[in-house]
């Protein structure tokens, strides 16, 4: 639908105690699924962190990539292999990994920022031994938690006014290179930075009581609730070590996390600079 002036300056009108409010803080978008996948989505999200940057918001970019990996290891005739959800990741695979989040997708990111008007610069876990990882599961192979983050890196290059664009790969201090999930890094990330926000982009619309029912949608989730919501089923399977990762930010003191549906055109926009909100919200505290 086509928007009058009067619409459109209505809009920014409501738009502006967010940015008032966001301005000079450090929010930390996790991006991958779906709206990482699809061109014209992957566009529009780019062109929405721009313009969050440029009114006065601080973001830091954390990435995945795993449909790129699966697809370049098909090329290379290696078969992708899942044990819990994780990637078993072998030494060539790690190569691999590396090759792809580090180099194609991290770089496609900062080239499509950049011609959207942004100033981006991408790095790795490894840059500036940002990411010390250690080997998550001897099944997994070269798959890695995270056991430390030195987060001067993203400091230097936000206080030069550049977006950070960060790969998910780490490593030890024998130099071996680990693929760690993104939403461990994001969730380490923000709780380092001591963020205002961590908006992670999914392919589902948050938490729903019924997984079919999108009317369903929790839109606020308090950190003390979600064992309950773990043993009514409401959160399973693969959904279980994401939302521990929103808690853990909680808990090591960043202020809101979101669960968003980044299939939606303009959903981080939606999220940070409306009342309405497009997702759930997770927040410290309980219910009264």
């Amino acid at each position: 639908m086509e928007l009058s002036n009067s619409q459109r300056g209505e809009v920014l009108t409501q738009a502006l105690p967010y940015i008032q409010k966001y301005k000079d803080k450090v929010i930390v978008v996790k991006y991958g699924g779906n709206a990482m996948v699809n061109r014209e989505l992957q566009e529009s999200v780019m062109g929405d962190i721009v313009l969050l940057s440029m009114i006065g918001l601080k973001v830091v970019l954390v990435h995945g990539g795993g449909p790129e990996i699966t697809d370049t290891l098909t090329k290379l005739g290696k078969k992708s292999e899942f044990v819990d959800g994780l990637r078993v990741t072998d030494k060539e695979t790690v190569n691999i990994v590396q090759m792809v989040l580090a180099g194609k997708v991290n770089k496609d990111l900062v080239n499509i920022l950049q011609r959207k008007g942004g100033r981006a610069m991408g790095l790795c876990g490894i840059d500036g031994h940002m990411i010390k990882a250690s080997m998550k599961d001897a099944r997994l192979g070269y798959v890695g938690e995270v056991a430390q983050v030195n987060i001067a890196p993203v400091l230097d290059i936000l206080s030069l006014g550049y977006i950070p664009v960060l790969s998910t790969v780490g490593c030890d201090d024998e130099g071996n290179v680990y693929n760690i999930n993104a939403d461990t890094v994001a969730s380490k990330v923000a709780s380092s930075l001591g963020a205002e926000s961590l908006i992670s982009m999914t392919d589902i619309a948050g938490i729903l009581r019924d997984r079919d029912d999108p009317s369903t949608l929790i839109s606020k989730v308090y950190v003390s609730d979600v064992p309950q919501l773990i043993r009514e089923k409401v959160i399973s399977g693969g959904m279980i070590p994401k939302i521990e990762c929103c808690t853990e930010a909680i808990r090591r003191g960043v202020q809101k996390v979101f669960i968003i549906d980044g299939r939606i055109p303009h959903s981080i926009l939606i999220e940070v600079l409306t009342d309405e909100g497009i997702g759930t919200m997770f927040v410290s505290g309980k219910k009264l």
